[in-house]
């Protein structure tokens, strides 16, 4: 069992990316380490270090939840440049297989904002 992001339009054709429950909080943790905190530390994670304390534009992905709910397109506008340079300002191992999946799973999870943006349509969390 999963979970899917994708466009709230209906389309069988629009982007999506999945993850089991496991991947997309391996991913979520690789996002929070790139901006300089563990995912663990936070509240509702398990920490109780408040949301509050950080300054990240990808906060609403990082403290939503696993299933169910949706987010803004504004915010989806807002996490692109982010995302953007984490993939351009990374590192690329192309002998490591694990950073290599995070980084395609960015590229894909920056194309389903994007068309989320354009079409001015929530991201869906299902």
């Amino acid at each position: 069992m999963g979970l899917m992001l994708c466009p709230d339009d209906d389309d069988v054709t629009s982007p999506d990316i999945s993850w089991s429950y496991y991947g997309f909080r391996l991913f979520r943790q690789w996002l929070a380490r790139t901006e300089g905190f563990a995912l663990p530390e936070m509240a509702g994670f398990g920490g109780d270090r408040p949301w509050s304390s950080l300054t990240t534009t990808l906060a609403p992905l990082l403290d939503h939840p696993d299933h169910e709910g949706d987010i803004a397109p504004a915010q989806c506008a807002a996490m692109l440049p982010r995302l953007e340079d984490i993939i351009d300002e990374g590192p690329h191992a192309a002998d490591d297989p694990h950073l290599r999946r995070r980084i395609d799973d960015t590229r894909r999870l920056i194309d389903v904002m994007r068309h989320c943006v354009d079409k001015d349509i929530p991201l869906i969390f299902c």
